[in-house]
């Protein structure tokens, strides 16, 4: 008797994991679906050789970046929209949903200064000490020229798309992807090589068929936005209308997150360079083809990371909070048991390398299939990681991601790198090897973090918080 409530603390009712699941697989589909084309893309650059392959990934490196920083934005939003969505709340649903706008909106200055302004000077960062950076340099500045145009469109999908996520609503933004990747790929046989009568643009025909793809993506959008009129939407004429209080609140918990974000995204920038550095467009080449493959089975992030976000979310936005505690527990054991399944899958990826890139170097090709191998066996510790982030943010804990794993990484893990960079011989695969073993630390810090609960908040009605229950036993 007593190993069975033992087991349901840790694991919840099958009917709780199918809940889960149709939030997350959804989400993990169209991921999933935008990693297959972004392979296809990887698979048509790559017959440009080497170099071509590298100077898209650099440059796609740069984009990544704003993304990164988009996608932050929306889940601090998405932090505060989720909980009015609980609590029934309207007007805070909008609110949340303009903070989004109007922050994502903002990075568009940068944007144009990399792309635009000083492409060159800030992409040949990402290859110090390349052996072929000049050549690489000249494929990439095409690449990101034209890839400046999709940068409205990608900003304010990814605010409705995420939004529709919040308030638990997965299908259309996975439907409109389907469509978007579709065209994505259609453009880039068309234009990559120039086939059916269309002109031969080859690293230019890549970005432009995103082009095409994004606007098609925000349209549909748009389209959805207004006859569906969701709760967080809001009319042109009161896109201003802004709640100076609440926004200040979800800046400063989303200052939090964005930070956390940032460090990461940068501290991959860095360590992406000193990758690079370590011979020509094949280590380039090869690292980022590793990524792409990989990509098929980092959709369990996203999938683990919005379901939780979602159901602990909804639940402290509802004020049960002793409910939200016992799925806490539950999430994360499923997130654990989800990990490993999706290590084999990772294993299973290493078939694809020499049918989608074997018209790299004999060399690039190793490198992507030891860099495969290895990031499948981080899998298990990566899901549980994720599930862990967003336990905390859900609550609206941004400072455990703030404090912990942004200071791990600015003062370890980058560091270190550094270290093996100049003072070793060792090569891209075995330094990446040896900076994410830090994340093993991350986990048990994490767990530690989240045993003082303050994650367990109640945010759409934060006086509900003063009282809690009493603790139970924790995972």
């Amino acid at each position: 008797m007593e190993n069975t409530q033992k087991r349901s603390k840790l694991f919840g009712p099958w009917s709780f994991y199918r809940k889960t699941l149709a939030i997350a697989v959804p989400i993990m589909l169209q991921q999933l679906i935008q990693s297959l084309v972004s392979l296809i893309d990887n698979f048509m650059v790559s017959g440009l050789g080497d170099i071509s392959m590298s100077g898209v990934n650099v440059a796609g490196h740069m984009m990544f970046v704003f993304m990164v920083y988009i996608n932050a934005i929306c889940m601090a939003g998405g932090i505060f929209l989720t909980q009015f969505y609980g609590a029934g709340d309207k007007s805070g649903m909008q609110q949340a949903f303009r903070f989004k706008l109007i922050m994502g909106l903002s990075a568009f200055i940068p944007f144009v200064l990399v792309c635009l302004v000083f492409p060159r000077q800030v992409l040949s960062l990402m290859l110090i000490g390349n052996t072929q950076a000049g050549l690489i340099l000249d494929e990439a500045v095409k690449y990101i020229r034209v890839m400046f145009f999709m940068g409205i469109q990608m900003t304010i999908s990814i605010c409705i798309a995420s939004s529709l996520r919040d308030i638990g609503e997965v299908k259309i933004p996975l439907l409109i992807t389907i469509a978007a990747t579709f065209t994505n790929t259609l453009f880039n046989y068309l234009l990559i090589y120039g086939n059916l009568g269309f002109p031969r643009l080859e690293v230019r025909g890549a970005a432009l068929a995103t082009v095409i793809a994004r606007t098609l993506e925000l349209t549909l959008f748009i389209i959805v936005y207004i006859r569906k009129k969701p709760g967080f939407a809001v009319k042109i004429t009161e896109f201003f209308m802004v709640d100076g209080t609440l926004f200040k609140n979800i800046l400063k918990k989303g200052f939090l997150v964005l930070f956390c974000e940032m460090v990461w995204v940068l501290s991959e920038t860095v360590t992406t360079a000193l990758y690079n550095g370590r011979g020509g467009a094949d280590v380039v080449s090869g690292m980022a083809s590793s990524f792409t493959i990989a990509n098929l089975f980092f959709v369990a992030f996203g999938g683990i990371y919005s379901a939780t976000g979602v159901i602990l979310g909804r639940t402290l936005g509802e004020g049960k909070l002793e409910k939200a505690r016992t799925e806490k527990n539950w999430l994360l054991s499923g997130s654990a048991l989800f990990g490993v399944l999706m290590c084999f899958f990772g294993f299973a990826t290493t078939l694809i390398i020499p049918v989608v890139f074997g018209r790299l170097s004999d060399n690039a090709v190793a490198i992507c299939k030891n860099m495969v191998i290895l990031m499948s066996f981080f899998m298990p510790v990566w899901v549980f990681m994720n599930a862990q982030m967003a336990v905390a943010r859900a609550g609206g804990d941004a400072a455990m991601g703030a404090y912990t794993d942004a200071t791990l990484t600015i003062f370890v893990m980058i560091p270190l790198v550094f270290i093996l960079a100049i003072f070793t011989n060792a090569g891209p695969v075995q330094m990446y090897m040896g900076v994410k073993l830090i994340d093993l630390i991350k986990i048990v810090v994490f767990h530690f973090w989240l045993k003082k609960e303050r994650w367990l908040k109640n945010l759409a009605k934060p006086s509900e918080t003063e009282a809690l229950p009493e603790k139970g036993e924790d995972l």
